[in-house]
């Protein structure tokens, strides 16, 4: 859950920074997947840390 989460927020990051860049859509789309992508990594290791320390 923290996964998709984050990977939601990271899309709206993306698309927010694009367009204060004045991007197109193509440019709008590379954005969001990326900082998607990122994000979601991030929510992994936050999530497997979680698991760790509840062991």
């Amino acid at each position: 859950m923290i996964v998709l989460i984050a990977a939601v927020l990271g899309v709206v990051v993306g698309l927010s920074r694009a367009r204060a860049r004045g991007g197109n859509r193509l440019d709008m789309a590379q954005y969001a997947a990326v900082h998607g992508i990122i994000f979601a990594l991030i929510g992994l290791f936050v999530t497997l840390a979680i698991h760790r320390a509840a062991l």
